[in-house]
């Protein structure tokens, strides 16, 4: 047992996971009671003045927590508004997009539609052209006849 001012160290017996020791702590004086040594610490009374400050301080605390709630939410509704903003654009896009693929269709019809009249009005004229043909045949075989 070795000994070191107010520590003991006692040597137990030697285990196959290592050396055990056992420590006693001895009193510094015979006489002194088993106090336990971290007992609370009194308070202190606090004076009106540091009461002052500690409400000062928390009442700037809540202050500055209030603006970061309301920053955020600035931010927030920023964020809304764009967000809106852009769905608006597109949709504004894509109904111009749409109009204008309308107008292409349309158009593209309507171009279609004169080329088909086009295409029967030669059609007829050409038979009307034939008829003619014909109907000149016929009265000059009967002039031919006569």
């Amino acid at each position: 047992m070795a000994s070191c001012g107010d520590i003991q160290v006692k040597e137990l017996n030697k285990r196959a996971s290592g050396q055990a020791f056992e420590v006693i702590l001895s009193p510094s004086t015979p006489d002194v009671k088993g106090e336990f040594p971290l007992s609370p610490l009194k308070k202190k009374e606090t004076s009106l003045d540091e009461i002052k400050k500690k409400l000062e301080a928390a009442e700037e605390r809540r202050k500055s927590q209030g603006a970061e709630v309301l920053k955020h939410l600035a931010e927030k509704r920023e964020h809304e508004k764009e967000v809106i903003q852009k769905a608006i654009e597109v949709n504004g896009n894509f109904s111009k997009m749409a109009q204008e693929k309308l107008t292409q269709k349309m158009e593209a019809n309507k171009e279609n539609r004169t080329a088909r009249m086009a295409a029967l009005n030669e059609k007829f004229r050409e038979k009307d052209k034939k008829l003619e043909e014909v109907r000149n045949n016929k009265e000059a075989m009967k002039e031919m006849e006569n």
